[in-house]
């Protein structure tokens, strides 16, 4: 078992019409004027953003607004929104929306504490941040897990370079989730934030150290969790339990819970996957279905054991001749299950046919980003990046 550091300070306040609260919870926290952070115009046709602003007002809280954040947010708003929070003396940033908002107001955060920096040095791994304005969420997707986490992921539209960065500086003071305002999701945006909080549990679960036995239940239980209710919602997307399993195994899987006494995890999935949608614009989630099944295939000999113990605790798959055999068919089902919510499993599902040149190009990115090498299950450098991805595409 590995020493470790748990640390949780967001407030949670979790349930039906929470939003409403917002005003208060922020007139708590003692700030002069806070910056709304959204998107696009769903916020806004859903009423959402009404609201807010409606208990903003009762609580006295002053204001303003920028909205515009896409998927695989972007740093030149991100610099945008830094300006307008100098300009408005803002002190406060609320994020309304999913992980890629969220990502961005934890970026404008850090931006206007350390206003003589050029924040995109802390997601080049240039320094390391001092200070980050605080940040509180309303959350209307289930995915990314930035509700409770210290990490932020920002694209870099010059070189189409996506870079993540984490600092428990950024972590929310409070996040609010009502399982309602994630009810108007599209069904291919909800299954790809299922597929996101999946990867996040399993990044920390295929680990090489040796674990803690409650730490690899809780993440097994969360595993099965959000796979059952996944399931559901394909069918039913108004089932109100089932998006609050979802909503709140999405915080449980990035908060850190799931790998203490493991280790910090293997992430070479979300390292590979970053490159792929910085350069082809896909959805984070159904991009990391796309990928999984191949790095699996490549690193599981490393760690046959946990690769075994996944396909017997968490895919219930009948135990095969060996312990090879046994961990294949626990991939095949992982990406049977991918199938059954209308996830790609390969590239070509996902509407990416890379070239070689392109491959080699997102290889070589992954390997400057990680300074050569990334994961833990086993240790993976540019030309094995450059395989994944190959297998990946031609599968």
């Amino acid at each position: 078992m590995q020493n470790f550091e748990y640390y949780t300070p967001t407030k949670i306040v979790f349930g039906k019409q929470t939003e409403q609260q917002v005003g208060e919870l922020i007139k708590e926290q003692g700030c002069q004027k806070v910056l709304i952070h959204y998107g696009g115009n769903s916020a806004k046709a859903s009423g959402l953003l009404d609201r807010v602003k409606a208990s903003l007002d009762n609580a006295g809280i002053a204001y303003t607004e920028l909205g515009g954040v896409v998927a695989n947010p972007l740093l030149s708003l991100v610099y945008q929104g830094i300006e307008l929070c100098k300009k408005e003396q803002v002190d406060f940033i609320l994020a309304v929306g999913g992980g890629s908002v969220i990502d961005s107001a934890k970026a404008i955060a850090y931006g206007v504490a350390e206003p003589d920096k050029d924040v995109w040095e802390l997601y080049d791994r240039k320094r390391q941040a001092t200070a980050c304005l605080p940040v509180a969420t309303i959350l209307t997707l289930a995915a990314a897990g930035s509700e409770m986490s210290e990490s932020s992921v920002i694209t870099k539209e010059e070189g189409d370079i996506k870079r993540g960065y984490s600092n428990n500086l950024s972590r929310p003071v409070f996040s609010i989730l009502n399982p309602e305002l994630t009810m108007t999701l599209p069904k291919y945006q909800t299954a790809s934030g299922n597929v996101d909080i999946l990867m996040h549990t399993m990044e920390r679960y295929f680990t090489p150290h040796d674990t803690m036995e409650i730490t690899d239940g809780i993440a097994e239980s969360l595993l099965k969790t959000v796979m059952k209710n996944a399931q559901i919602l394909a069918k039913d997307p108004q089932n109100y339990e089932a998006r609050a399993e979802i909503m709140w195994s999405g915080s449980l899987s990035h908060n850190g819970l799931t790998n203490c006494g493991g280790g910090n995890g293997d992430w070479a999935t979300h390292m590979l996957e970053h490159e792929l949608s910085g350069m082809f614009g896909v959805t984070h989630g159904a991009g990391l279905a796309a990928v999984w099944g191949h790095w699996a295939r490549y690193v599981y000999q490393a760690l046959l054991p946990r690769f075994e113990r996944f396909a017997l605790r968490v895919m219930g798959v009948t135990p095969a001749e060996n312990a090879e055999q046994t961990a294949l068919k626990g991939i095949e089902a992982m990406e049977n299950f991918f199938r059954s919510i209308d996830m790609p499993t390969n590239l070509s599902e996902l509407g990416v046919n890379a070239t070689a040149e392109q491959i080699t190009e997102m290889a070589k990115k992954c390997a400057i980003a990680s300074k050569g090498c990334i994961g833990a299950a086993k240790p993976l450098y540019e030309q094995d990046m450059a395989a994944i991805y190959t297998a990946a595409q031609n599968a």
